[in-house]
């Protein structure tokens, strides 16, 4: 039973609400019809307290529920608590509060160089084989020394994975390079102004861009037990510019307008030389701390940083509330067309996420497949082999359908979104309101 009492914090009602078991289930009922070319695994990751009450909707137990499908049918749903050692050992305090082992692994999932790696940003990448089972931390042979970000970028033209990790001592930001065999190749120590909550970064082909933004570590705030960051007026707010393989010397910072960004959609270059970011941009977040309430609502913003400018041009690109902004990710760090994102409906939180909607940020149009009765979670582009425009594929994410009480993995055509679903594959169960997945096609 879904928990609906006003004195609970918004991530223990509705679908953001916890489930309390382990699902395994095969021959799901599929309605309409899968594409033959979409073989692989869906899996979405989530914050899923196992007991007791985290403190905060992102500090739950990691959860991550995943799909199979090939050869146009969907083989089995499964979910799994990421078995990380805070989880097997509930209770026990950690040898360290920075203990980089000490991890949630509860905020988004990834498949590079063969491997699928559960993540949370302030710890090390934990590893799970393609049936979600425990495998271990994945250190990159022992040279990853810091956390890992929740939003590596693979880059689709050399195979590299970017990341990136924050800590709340010195060094605050460390970048880091992994080739496309998965070697880690690259380091370096990024000079932020203090301990600020970096969630996302950016690449272009030929850049990396950082987010130096105003939520800030508030050391009472960890104490308590709750999410150690707050907005503050004083830090300020800038963007850190890094050719790709440069040194510090190269790295130049340019001023933007006080606000926050947990995801990034994408960034490119332009033909005379500017970047530009589309982004999920808070006016203000946090002042006061992270309260139980719903988060403020974001819009899609464009930065576009000049090669010989000191502060960012800034443009809304629309005004109706998103977030969870996504592309199709063959572009990542090139030029983009698309961004689709979840219309939350005013804040993050309230549970009125019923639109997904396509921007078409060249043209300004839009268009939005609208779920009645529904609830939905991050959709991802998933493109075929064949693919000649970039929204040729499909999109996919779970829908909570509020008739029934079980959720849905929804396929849409990415060129057609207001279209009826491709397909809808019936869950036997709740996917929890969650963060974010990814599409790992099968690798044989």
């Amino acid at each position: 039973m879904i928990a609906e009492t006003q004195k609970s914090p918004f991530w223990e009602t509705s679908n953001f609400a916890p489930v309390s078991e382990e699902v395994t289930t095969a021959d799901l009922v599929v309605e309409g019809s899968i594409p033959p070319e979409l073989s692989g695994l869906y899996v979405r990751n989530g914050a899923n307290p196992r007991s007791g009450r985290p403190g905060h909707w992102f500090l739950g137990d990691g959860m991550l529920h995943g799909v199979s499908l090939a050869g146009g049918k969907a083989h089995w749903y499964r979910n799994r608590w990421v078995r990380t050692p805070k989880f097997e050992n509930e209770g026990q305090p950690p040898a360290s509060p920075l203990d980089l082992r000490n991890s949630a692994a509860n905020t988004s999932v990834v498949q590079h160089a063969g491997r699928i790696l559960a993540l949370v940003e302030n710890a090390l990448p934990f590893e799970v084989d393609r049936r979600l089972e425990k495998i271990g931390f994945h250190d990159f042979g022992g040279k990853l020394t810091t956390s890992f970000t929740a939003h590596p970028k693979i880059c689709p033209e050399t195979g590299e994975m970017h990341f990136f990790g924050y800590s709340v001592m010195p060094p605050y930001v460390t970048y880091h390079v992994a080739d496309k065999t998965g070697a880690l190749t690259r380091s370096l120590e990024v000079p932020t102004a203090g301990p600020t909550m970096v969630h996302d970064f950016a690449i272009t082909r030929n850049h990396i861009i950082f987010l130096d933004l105003p939520i800030v570590f508030d050391l009472e705030m960890a104490l308590r037990g709750t999410m150690p960051f707050v907005w503050s007026d004083t830090y300020g707010a800038r963007l850190g510019v890094l050719p790709r393989g440069a040194g510090l010397e190269n790295l130049r910072w340019v001023e933007v307008e006080p606000g926050y960004v947990y995801h990034v959609g994408n960034a490119y270059e332009k033909a005379d030389g500017s970047i530009v970011l589309d982004v999920a941009w808070y006016q203000e977040h946090w002042r006061g701390g992270a309260s139980n309430k719903a988060f403020e609502p974001a819009r899609l913003k464009r930065w576009t940083i000049a090669p010989d400018r000191s502060r960012v041009a800034e443009s809304l690109l629309d005004d109706r509330p998103i977030e969870f902004p996504k592309i199709n990710d063959g572009h990542c760090g090139l030029a983009h067309q698309f961004v689709y994102a979840v219309e939350t409906g005013g804040e993050t939180g309230t549970g009125r996420h019923q639109a997904l909607t396509k921007f078409d940020v060249n043209s300004g149009e839009t268009a939005s497949h609208v779920f009645h009765d529904a609830m939905i979670s991050e959709f991802v582009h998933i493109a075929p082999p064949s693919a000649s425009r970039e929204d040729d594929g499909w999109l996919m994410g779970y829908v909570f359908d509020r008739t029934r009480g079980a959720s849905d993995l929804i396929i849409l055509d990415a060129a057609t979104i207001a279209k009826p679903p491709i397909a809808r594959i019936k869950l036997p169960c709740r996917v929890p309101q969650g963060f974010h997945g990814n599409w790992m096609p099968n690798l044989n």
